[in-house]
């Protein structure tokens, strides 16, 4: 599996203009004084499904061959890859099933239902529910999507740093939440296209290192899952994301779970937008950089703003 290059980035970008827009990339004055820095955040919040993978989503379905399209679309997710494949195959009028875990977010499971997907509840978490979603595919001859392994999704991802970059060229980090690596792995290969001096750093939750530990140790060994963000939450890394990582990353950092829902009440304050505690882990990355940070140009990758009720009380409790 070869990673996607940076003219896969920009073809995507063509096949993903008809169907959805770019997103604001907006200077808070609230987050400079916060992180000592300029900082911008790039409102992946504002996508239709509220949350930056239906660039990937959008891509990836856009190619489907006829046959995959006649058996149909499967895979897993803790809520915003699900939505973006869920969307994606409402565009392009394709059958998808989404597995997601006993316990997922309930805004984004109804969400992917009604955008006519079919829901398969399995798993205490989203590396049980892929599992199970890899045995139906082979079962039923799905298409398996990977929420990772997807050159098509990363090359779709990767258009939100392209767009950031375009509009700010002088931005000197892009800082990325890391789940499965996507869209980290997608900053990368969009900022060295680009040409420019940007740096991608990764930020991950203490409680969820899987990703962390693989790009530190080089290896794809589990690791233990507890965070409350569930854009971060997986219990094994993906080998194509981490691959194009140990390669392009600059750096990758890890935040406390009280730093990211701190960070979560902060975005919401300082940008008026709501902001899920994955799409707010940059910022809690940029308050803890702040010293090294100090007086650069930073784009915050906001990835989400899909919080639920029990989220967002316990955010602002």
């Amino acid at each position: 599996m070869n990673p996607p290059t940076f003219d896969d980035v920009l073809a995507a970008r063509d096949r993903i203009a008809a169907h959805l827009r770019p997103t604001p990339l907006y200077r808070w004055p609230d987050l400079c004084e916060l992180a000592g820095a300029e900082v911008w955040v790039k409102h992946e919040n504002h996508q239709p499904v509220g949350a930056f993978k239906v660039r990937g989503g959008v891509n990836l379905v856009s190619q489907l061959s006829e046959d995959e399209r006649r058996h149909g679309l499967i895979t897993a997710s803790t809520g915003n890859h699900g939505q973006s494949i869920a969307f994606a195959a409402k565009v392009f009028g394709v059958r998808a099933t989404i597995c997601v875990p006993v316990g997922a977010n309930p805004l984004k499971v109804s969400a992917i239902a009604a955008l006519g997907a079919e829901i398969v509840t399995e798993g205490r978490d989203f590396d049980e529910a892929r599992e199970h979603c890899e045995d139906l595919a082979r079962k039923h001859g799905y298409r398996y999507v990977h929420s990772g392994d997807e050159p098509r999704l990363i090359a779709g991802v990767a258009t939100e740093t392209l767009e950031i970059l375009e509009e700010q060229p002088e931005t000197d980090v892009v800082i990325v939440p890391v789940g499965g690596g996507s869209g980290a792995a997608g900053a990368c290969i969009a900022a060295r296209g680009m040409g420019g001096s940007a740096r991608v750093i990764g930020v991950q939750s203490e409680a969820a290192p899987a990703a962390y530990r693989a790009w530190k140790r080089r290896n794809l060994e589990a690791n233990e899952m507890r965070t409350v963000a569930e854009g971060l939450a997986t219990r094994v890394p993906f080998e194509l994301p981490q691959r194009i990582m140990w390669d392009l990353l600059e750096e990758f950092v890890l935040v406390s779970e009280d730093e990211i829902l701190t960070a979560t009440r902060l975005m919401i304050e300082g940008t008026r937008n709501l902001v899920e505690p994955a799409g707010a882990a940059p910022l809690a990355a940029a308050l803890r950089l702040r010293d090294r940070l100090a007086g650069q140009r930073v784009a915050l990758v906001c990835s989400g703003g899909n919080i639920s009720r029990d989220q967002l009380r316990a955010v602002l409790a």
